[in-house]
């Protein structure tokens, strides 16, 4: 059917009435134009870009930013002098042959501050605690200092690191600040908008990539000079918001401009693969800060696989979901002397709940452990040799 000409009146009004409708619904808004006259039909099939999304991302920025921090870590570093040494002394038999010559030698002279690293970080409370990387703040010997959004300067003194996440509390003397709220992580969505604001390349403060979450429960092993090797990561999150070096630390923003995710890692060689770290984990740091000062995990002693279809049929185990109880170098997975033990688990097992809550795809055995303190008494539901069975197990405070 052939598209005849409309008015410019006509076409104006059309465009008013689908932008208002795009702004009101966002997304891209696709829509059928019908004009009748002398009796024919007449359609114009179009599509334009919704202004919505872009005022949500320009406002959750806006009001992230006042709460996202840099990070510096400086520490005492050796004045190295040179010298000259005459390798014949002042001998006067040598010095007319050689002159005076000097060999060039090294001392330390003195000690100067300087600048190391640096990361990003978010405050979390209104008293100046900060959620940042354990990478961003690994010595215990250095000084840190946080840069605010507005130009000025605290010192911050870290009040525990995370002894199985890359994560890390500090704290700084000030009250009144704004804050980020923590959302919920556990209901990400894949395809959903993800923001990411960082201290990129440690000099761009403040920078806004956005992005949206690609992918879900993501596990790699991550590397950095501070952290003395690999450190292996789990359940993270993964997004295509561009994340840079000095974005460490910083958070990974919803639409609504809650925190989703800690930023943490990056796939060199790559574009667009980034991790982020669940806001969950970071919520189970500040919760046990506040309770009792330090970051204390329950702990039950055993090293497992979460099952999926392909281990199911691998190995021919009974079900593809739960926390199978599985050592790849053939040693126990129950440690000796731990509440699994004590509790009667044995090599093999697979944990398939927790109190009412399944073990499944979507609920790893660490990820129930989360909601659970050291003392607590838990009942376990577990299959043997495809029978299953029960038992109760008391946890206690993960070993340093």
């Amino acid at each position: 059917m052939p598209i005849e000409k409309i008015s410019r009146t006509q076409f104006l009004a059309l465009v008013a009435i689908v932008a208002f409708s795009a702004a009101a619904g966002g997304g891209i808004f696709a829509f059928s134009y019908v004009l009748k006259n002398a009796g024919t039909s007449h359609s114009i099939i179009g599509s334009i870009p919704s202004f919505a999304n872009d005022e949500a991302v320009v406002q959750a920025v806006a009001e992230a930013s006042p709460a996202v921090v840099s990070i510096v870590e400086s520490k005492d570093v050796p004045i190295i002098e040179q010298y000259g040494v005459s390798p014949f002394g002042n001998d006067p038999f040598f010095r007319q042959f050689f002159g005076d010559l000097q060999i060039p030698q090294y001392r330390q002279k003195g000690t100067t501050k300087q600048t190391v690293a640096s990361g990003t970080g978010f405050i979390v409370s209104q008293d100046g605690m900060i959620v940042t990387n354990k990478h961003v703040v690994p010595d215990a010997n250095a000084d840190y200092t946080v840069f605010m959004n507005d130009g000025s300067t605290l010192s911050a003194k870290v009040l525990a690191r995370d002894p199985i996440e890359d994560l890390a509390i500090l704290k700084i003397n000030k009250s009144g600040l704004a804050t980020l709220k923590l959302g919920d992580s556990s209901r990400l969505k894949i395809g959903q908008t993800a923001i990411a604001i960082g201290n990129s390349l440690g000099e761009f403060s403040n920078t806004v990539s956005v992005g949206v979450i690609s992918g879900l429960r993501r596990n790699v092993t991550a590397y950095a000079g501070a952290l003395g090797g690999g450190e292996d990561l789990s359940e993270l999150i993964q997004t295509d918001a561009a994340i840079n070096p000095g974005n460490s630390g910083g958070p990974l923003l919803n639409i609504e401009g809650e925190v989703i995710g800690i930023n943490t890692a990056i796939v060199e060689g790559a574009e667009s693969i980034g991790f982020s770290i669940p806001a969950s984990k970071a919520q189970h740091d500040i919760d046990s800060i506040k309770k009792s000062g330090k970051i204390i995990y329950p702990y039950m002693g055993v090293r497992y696989v979460s099952l999926n279809r392909d281990l199911e049929a691998q190995s021919k185990l009974p079900t593809a979901n739960g926390a199978w109880l599985f050592a790849a170098d053939s040693s126990s997975a129950v440690l000796p002397s731990s509440p699994a033990e004590k509790a009667g688990l044995k090599t093999g097992d697979i944990i398939i709940q927790v109190n009412s809550d399944e073990i499944d795809a979507n609920h790893s055995l660490a990820q129930l452990l989360e909601k659970y303190s050291a003392g607590d008494v838990i009942a376990l539901s577990y299959l043997r040799d495809g029978a299953r069975k029960t038992t109760n197990l008391t946890l206690v405070e993960r070993p340093q």
